[in-house]
C-alpha cells in the first residue's frame, strides 16, 4: 500500500464491470426504485461522463473498483447476524464508494471533497463511513493522515469510531498494520506508523485546535445546531489536495438547522440548478404525494438497502409503523427516521381515534383488592392536581384500567373555566373533578385521598414528580396520615422515555383502558411530546396546548409499573 506522496495509479482488479454507472442506469431507468435526489444523483453522474471531460472531470474506474475492493477484502461488519461478515457493498453504497474514490480531476486527484449522504435510519451509514476512514488511513497514499470521526459531543463522535475498532479487531490485514491507544472499549486511536498516520475521535467539546483532516467522518449532522463542526474540519483541509469531509445522516426536524443547509444544497446540486464539481449528495425521499403510512411501494426509496439486504427490514418497518398509527408524536419520529420526512419537531403525542378505542365503562368502586400502581402530579397552586391509578385485571390478559382523580382550587373556578375554555363547574357537579376550597388545592385533601385508596387497593408503589414532595410528606405525617409507599420519578428524558413508550404500547395493544373521565380525555388531547438528540421523549407541559397533569400521572404510573415487571424470576437465574 502507498503511503506517502500523489496518490498512486489503482492496481488491476479482475472485476471487468463498472458497479458505479451500473446502479446509476439501473435507477435512471427505473429499474433500480429510488427517490427522486437519488435519481438526479444518478443523472448526474451520466451526464459527467457523457459532459465533464470539458471542465477536467474524468472517472477512473480501476481507483473506483480498488475502494470498494478495499471494503469486500479487507473489512468485516459487526454486530448480530452480521459479526466477523465481509463487508460485501450493496449497489448504492457501490455508488457512493465508487463516486468519491473514482471521480476525479484533471490534476489526478479526487475531485469530491465534501459529501453528503441522508438516508433511513439502519441502513448501514455508519459501517459504511467508518470504512471510508479505514480507507483513507492505510490505503489512499497520503502521509501523516489525519482521520477523524467527528460529531458535536465526545460520546457521539465515539459511536462511529467503534464501527471502525470493531473493524480493526477482525481484519488479519488491519490488525498487523495498526496499533491501537487505549483497550477495549476504551480504544481511543488508531495509529498506522507506517505512514504517520491516526484514527481518532474528535468533538467539537474538546476544545481541539489546528487538526489537518485528510478525512473527516461526520455522524448525525441533524443533531447539530451549528456548524462548528463542520467548520472546524473543513478550515484544516486547505492543506491537504484531497481531503475529505464525509457526512452521514437521518432526516431532521428543523428547516434551520445546518443539516437541512446541506440536504437542500446537495438536492440542488445533484438537479443541477447549482453547479459545484467537488460537492458530492446522496439524499434518500419519497416522490411527491406518497405516504410510506399507508403505501410500502415506496419504502425502497428511502431504505436503499432493503431491495438487496434485509437492512432494515420489513418486518421491522412494519412494527414501527403500526406502533405510528394512531401516535402523531411517534408518527412524526417514524416518517424521519425511517422514511426521510423532514417533520416538525413538536406534535399532539395521542390521536382521538386511539384514544376513544380504549374507552371502557367501569365502575372503579368494584375494583377493590386489586392490584394498582398509582402516579401523583401535585400543582403548585392553581394548576390541577393529579391523582391516577393504574389496575390490573382481575382476569390474566384483560387490559389494565386507570382509575383518575383531579382536584383544582375552589376560589375563581369560573374565571378559571373561561380562561382554559373547558366546563370545571359541569365537571365537578358530575363527581369528575374535586374542587380544594380556597385559592390553592389542599395537599392534605390529596394525602388522604392516597391514604383511603391504599386500603382499597393492593398498591405496589407509588411514582412521584419531585416538585414540593417533601412538604406533601411533611404534612401528611403532621396530620398523621400514612402514605403508601413513594418512588421518586424523574421528568426528564431518561426515566419518562420508557415510560411514554410502555403506555403507548399497551394503549396501542388494547392492554389499558380508560373510563371516559373527560377530565383524563382533556389532558390525553393536550398531551404534547419532545425529543431529545437520542430521541428520547417527554412530556412537555411547556409546549401543550392545555392542563396535561393527568397524563402525566398516568405514564408515571405505568412506567412504574413497567419498570417494576412480574418479580418472580429473572433471566440471569438460568444463566
Amino acid at each position: 500500500m502507498a503511503t506517502t506522496g500523489k496518490p498512486t495509479p489503482a492496481r488491476a482488479t479482475s472485476r471487468k464491470t463498472d458497479p458505479v454507472t451500473a446502479y446509476a442506469k439501473a435507477v435512471v431507468s427505473g429499474k433500480q426504485i429510488a427517490g427522486p435526489h437519488v435519481r438526479a444523483a444518478c443523472q448526474r453522474h451520466l451526464n459527467d461522463l457523457e459532459h465533464g471531460h470539458k471542465r477536467g472531470l474524468v472517472f477512473d474506474k480501476a481507483a473506483a473498483l480498488r475502494a470498494i475492493g478495499f471494503f469486500e477484502d479487507v473489512l468485516c461488519l459487526n454486530g448480530g447476524d452480521f459479526e466477523g461478515e465481509p463487508f460485501k457493498l450493496l449497489g448504492w453504497q457501490k455508488f457512493i464508494i465508487g463516486s468519491l474514490f473514482g471521480w476525479k480531476t484533471s490534476d489526478g486527484y479526487r475531485r469530491f471533497r465534501v459529501a453528503f449522504v441522508e438516508t433511513a435510519k439502519g441502513s448501514g451509514k455508519s459501517p459504511l463511513a467508518a470504512g471510508v476512514g479505514m480507507y483513507g488511513l492505510v490505503a489512499d497514499g497520503e502521509a501523516r493522515a489525519e482521520i477523524y470521526a467527528a460529531a458535536t459531543k465526545k460520546d457521539q463522535a465515539m459511536v462511529l469510531f467503534r464501527d471502525a475498532v470493531a473493524m480493526w479487531q477482525q481484519s488479519p490485514e488491519l490488525k498487523r498494520r495498526l496499533t491501537p491507544s487505549g483497550v477495549g472499549e476504551r480504544v481511543w486511536n488508531l495509529a498506522y506508523a507506517k505512514a504517520g498516520s491516526f484514527f481518532r475521535p474528535i468533538s467539537a467539546d474538546d476544545g481541539q485546535s489546528g487538526p489537518r483532516p485528510h478525512i473527516s467522518l461526520i455522524d448525525e449532522v441533524h443533531e447539530h445546531r451549528n456548524n462548528t463542526v463542520v467548520e472546524m474540519l473543513r478550515a484544516g483541509t486547505k492543506s491537504r489536495r484531497q481531503a475529505l469531509i464525509f457526512m452521514i445522516t437521518n432526516s431532521g426536524s428543523s428547516k434551520t438547522s445546518p443539516c437541512w443547509g446541506y440536504h437542500d444544497y446537495a438536492a440542488k446540486v445533484c438537479a443541477g440548478t447549482l453547479t459545484d464539481d467537488a460537492f458530492f449528495g446522496y439524499v434518500c425521499s419519497l416522490d411527491d404525494g406518497e405516504d410510506p403510512i399507508r403505501d410500502e411501494k415506496c419504502w425502497p426509496k428511502v431504505n436503499p438497502s432493503l431491495q438487496e439486504a434485509n437492512l432494515p427490514g420489513v418486518k421491522y418497518l412494519r412494527e414501527q409503523v403500526n406502533e405510528a398509527r394512531g401516535m402523531p408524536s411517534k408518527e412524526a419520529l417514524v416518517r424521519r427516521l425511517n422514511f426521510c420526512q423532514w417533520t416538525d419537531a413538536e406534535n399532539p403525542w395521542i390521536s382521538s381515534d386511539v384514544w376513544f378505542d380504549a374507552q371502557r365503562e367501569y365502575d372503579w368502586h368494584e375494583l377493590r383488592g386489586r392490584r394498582a400502581y398509582f402516579g401523583v402530579d401535585l400543582s403548585s397552586t392553581t394548576d390541577l392536581t393529579a391523582l391516577v391509578f393504574y389496575v390490573e385485571p382481575e382476569v390474566e390478559g384483560e387490559p389494565w384500567m386507570l382509575v383518575p382523580f383531579a382536584w383544582v382550587p375552589e376560589d375563581g373556578l369560573q374565571r378559571k373555566e373561561e380562561v382554559d375554555r373547558v366546563p370545571y363547574l359541569a365537571w365537578r357537579a358530575a363527581g369528575h373533578l374535586e374542587v380544594s376550597p380556597g385559592r390553592a388545592v389542599s395537599k392534605l385533601q390529596v394525602a388522604k385521598k392516597l391514604a383511603e385508596m391504599s386500603s382499597f387497593f393492593e398498591l405496589q408503589g407509588g411514582a412521584y414528580d419531585r416538585w414540593r414532595i417533601e412538604d406533601f410528606k411533611a404534612l401528611a405525617a403532621d396530620n398523621d396520615v400514612e402514605l403508601p409507599e413513594l418512588t421518586p420519578f424523574g421528568q426528564g428524558y431518561k426515566e419518562m422515555s420508557p415510560a411514554i413508550e410502555a403506555f403507548e404500547i399497551a394503549l396501542l395493544n388494547g392492554q389499558v383502558v380508560h373510563p371516559g373521565n373527560p377530565v383524563l380525555t382533556w389532558c390525553a388531547a393536550n398531551a404534547v411530546t419532545v425529543s431529545d438528540d437520542a430521541e428520547n421523549r417527554k412530556l412537555s407541559k411547556g409546549k401543550a396546548t392545555g392542563r396535561i397533569d393527568l397524563m402525566v400521572a398516568a405514564v408515571m404510573a405505568v412506567g412504574l409499573a413497567q419498570s417494576a415487571g412480574p418479580g418472580e424470576t429473572s433471566f440471569w437465574d438460568d444463566t
